[in-house]
C-alpha cells in the first residue's frame, strides 16, 4: 500500500519575513542527534509545504504542541533570535498538572543546564545553575473518584504558564520542583498519573501546549500576537476532566 500523504502543517501567520505553525505534539523542530531514528521534522515539512527554506528562531520540545515561529531569511532569523534571547517575546502555555496548585505564583528557581551526552560532550559540566523564572495562574481544577497511588481520588489543575526565561525543559522542571508535575511527562512527571491518563482516557501525550506568542515584528515594528488551538487529545483531556475548551 502507498504511504499515507503527510497532512499539511497548520499555518498561523505568514508574511515576507516570518511564518508560524501550530506544531503537532511528537514532532521534532529539526534533525537532532538526540533522536537519530526520527524521520519527520517541522523544519523540513514546512520547507517542503511552502517551497522555501525556513530558519528556526526558537524551540519547542518534541512532545509539546503549539505556536512555533520560523524566519524566512537569515537576517530576519538573527533579529528575531535576539528578541528571544533578550526576553522580549511573551510566551503563554497551557498545562494540566497533578494536584491542586495555588491560584497563582511565581517560580524563581535556577536550573542547571541540561547536557546531552552526544551533542554537549565538550560543555562545562560544572557550570553554575542559570536563572529561571516562571509565573502561573490556575484556570480550573478537577477531582475524579479514581484511586491513583495512595489516594482515594485524583486531583488536577489547569494552569496558564508564562516563562520569563527560556531554559531547557524549564516548565517541566519547574512544575516538578513545586510537586505539581505536568501530566504525560515521562521524564519529570508522575508515572502513576501518566498511566492513569493512558489507561482511563487513552491519552498518551504530554499535556503541555504553547498557546500564545507575542512579539514586536523586527522589520515592521508591529506588535504581533499569535494563538494556537488545542489538538484533539488536549480537548479530550478537557472533556474527561469536566472543563470547557
Amino acid at each position: 500500500m502507498p504511504e499515507a500523504e503527510e497532512p499539511p502543517l497548520e499555518i498561523l501567520f505568514r508574511d515576507a519575513d516570518y511564518i508560524a505553525i501550530n506544531k503537532p505534539a511528537g514532532l521534532l523542530v529539526h534533525r537532532s542527534m538526540i533522536d537519530r531514528h526520527e524521520t519527520r521534522f517541522a523544519m523540513q515539512l514546512l520547507r517542503d509545504q511552502i517551497g522555501q527554506h525556513v530558519f528556526p528562531v526558537h524551540r519547542l520540545d518534541k512532545p509539546t504542541s503549539g505556536v512555533l515561529l520560523f524566519a524566512l531569511n537569515r537576517d530576519a532569523a538573527r533579529q528575531m533570535g535576539e528578541q528571544f534571547t533578550e526576553g522580549g517575546v511573551e510566551k503563554r502555555y497551557l498545562a494540566i498538572v497533578r494536584g491542586f496548585t495555588p491560584e497563582q505564583d511565581c517560580i524563581d528557581y535556577p536550573l542547571k543546564e541540561k547536557l546531552d551526552k552526544m551533542t554537549d560532550a565538550m560543555a562545562d559540566k560544572n557550570k553554575a545553575p542559570q536563572a529561571a523564572v516562571t509565573s502561573y495562574r490556575r484556570l480550573a481544577m478537577a477531582e475524579l473518584p479514581f484511586p491513583v497511588g495512595p489516594y482515594a481520588s485524583c486531583r488536577y489543575s489547569l494552569l496558564e504558564l508564562r516563562p520569563q526565561t527560556g531554559r531547557k525543559h524549564q516548565l517541566r522542571r519547574h512544575m516538578k520542583h513545586i510537586f505539581h508535575p505536568i501530566v504525560g511527562d515521562t521524564t519529570y512527571g508522575d508515572g502513576k498519573h501518566n498511566a492513569f491518563f493512558r489507561q482511563q482516557f487513552h491519552l498518551h501525550r504530554l499535556m503541555l501546549a504553547a498557546t500564545g506568542l507575542v512579539f514586536q515584528h523586527p522589520i515592521s515594528g508591529e506588535s504581533i500576537e499569535l494563538t494556537a488551538s488545542l489538538d484533539t487529545e488536549f480537548q479530550q483531556a478537557f472533556s474527561a476532566l469536566g472543563w470547557d475548551t
